[in-house]
């Protein structure tokens, strides 16, 4: 059985992954602190407007993805998750891109609600 805390993270990555996939950047970025921190290979570390920017620039991309959460624990208003990824990625006509990986995702519980405040992640071409 999850906490409630647990479940509302879980949701959150849910609701992320759907919006991904439905191109709604606005539900994308109001799960993100304004203090967000994204960490990927071969780059500087990014925060909420450069992601919003990457985002947009990708709409016309089918994005589906798969999140197995591996580990989630909460630590009063922080918690952190360790997470499997699959993402496929494909523009129209054009052969589908697969990625595959881990990330590490910490969250920050502010009035009362979850927001993913930091994101590493470590995905592959796969």
């Amino acid at each position: 059985m999850h906490s409630e805390d647990e479940q509302a993270i879980r949701a959150l990555i849910d609701t992320w992954m759907a919006a991904t996939k439905a191109g709604d950047v606005a539900t994308v970025l109001d799960l993100m602190t304004d203090d967000i921190v994204f960490m990927v290979p071969g780059r500087e570390p990014f925060g909420k407007e450069e992601f919003a920017a990457i985002s947009r620039s990708q709409q016309g991309l089918q994005i589906e993805g798969k999140a197995e959460v591996r580990e989630l624990q909460v630590l009063g208003d922080w918690a952190f998750a360790r997470t499997f990824l699959k993402i496929a990625i494909r523009a129209p006509n054009s052969n589908r891109l697969e990625r595959s990986g881990y990330t590490l995702s910490v969250y920050r519980k502010t009035s009362g609600r979850w927001r993913l405040a930091r994101d590493a992640n470590l995905l592959s071409l796969g």
